[in-house]
């Protein structure tokens, strides 16, 4: 399909949502573009609502003649019109990053198509990408990009608050900040470092924890199996604060053997 086209379907896709009063934010690589400006030729468009208008986005998109239905219950669904794809995101595949108020509150804007739009904020956006850590799929690069250029603005506060108990995620890519960029380091502000430094010495100076939880399972689902199938250790999960039932979680768990599922950047 000529590119004019496939930009007219997204284009129309977005005016539905407007339409029908549906919020939403414009993510993946149009909003990776828009901060660092690193672009990429995707066919891919990711469009970001929250969970409770997931069912009345799709009901609209039909009417209006798209194909519109869940790929996975708990994070994702798709719109088509012949072999154009949008994909609808309102949570992460992990089940952590559930789309909230704040992320509206928090947007930019920028035209997208003719169509000005909500786009996602660094701080989400960070936080989205921060997990992705699957073979066929690493999004540190995207993660270091966004810090080095939104670094100096970022609401570093609500992005700590964004990872709570899972801060050694973002710790870990603002150690290989400062080994990619080592000239651009005094971006991440001291008082970020010395806090979570403060964090990983105080667990090593401590007792060691006897909590047999694995959260690689929060990073990729599926090179930390065989850690959950010795009986050794517990999916993370299984945590309540994982938005995924069980059933969603085999689901999840069983497409990692097809990886094109998961949404390209």
């Amino acid at each position: 399909m000529k590119t004019e086209n496939r930009y007219e379907i997204y284009r129309s896709v977005m005016q539905v949502l407007i339409e029908h009063d549906v919020e939403f934010l414009v993510g993946g690589a149009y909003a990776l573009a828009q901060y660092t400006g690193v672009e990429r030729d995707t066919k891919d468009f990711d469009l970001l609502i929250r969970p409770t208008q997931v069912d009345q986005a799709l009901a609209v998109w039909r009417e209006a003649g798209y194909q519109a239905e869940y790929t996975f219950t708990h994070w994702l669904a798709k719109v088509r019109s012949a072999e154009v794809f949008v994909d609808v995101i309102f949570c992460s595949g992990n089940g952590l990053c559930q789309i909230d108020d704040i992320w509206f509150q928090k947007a930019s804007r920028a035209t997208v198509f003719g169509i000005n739009a909500l786009i996602v904020p660094p701080e989400e956006l960070v936080w989205q990408k921060a997990y992705i850590m699957e073979r066929e799929r690493f999004d540190g690069a995207d993660v270091i990009h966004l810090l080095a250029r939104c670094g100096p603005t970022l609401d570093w506060d609500r992005l700590l608050k964004r990872f709570d108990k899972d801060w050694r995620v973002l710790w870990s890519h603002l150690i290989l900040f400062g080994y990619v960029f080592p000239s651009k380091r005094d971006i991440i502000p001291l008082r970020i470092v010395q806090e979570l430094n403060a964090r990983v010495e105080g667990e090593h100076c401590g007792p060691l924890s006897e909590d047999k939880t694995c959260n690689g399972t929060f990073l990729s689902r599926s090179q930390y199996l065989s850690d959950i199938a010795t009986g050794d250790f517990i999916d993370a999960r299984a945590e309540k604060r994982c938005r995924m039932t069980p059933e969603e979680r085999e689901l999840w768990t069983g497409a990692g053997a097809t990886p094109t599922v998961y949404p390209p950047r």
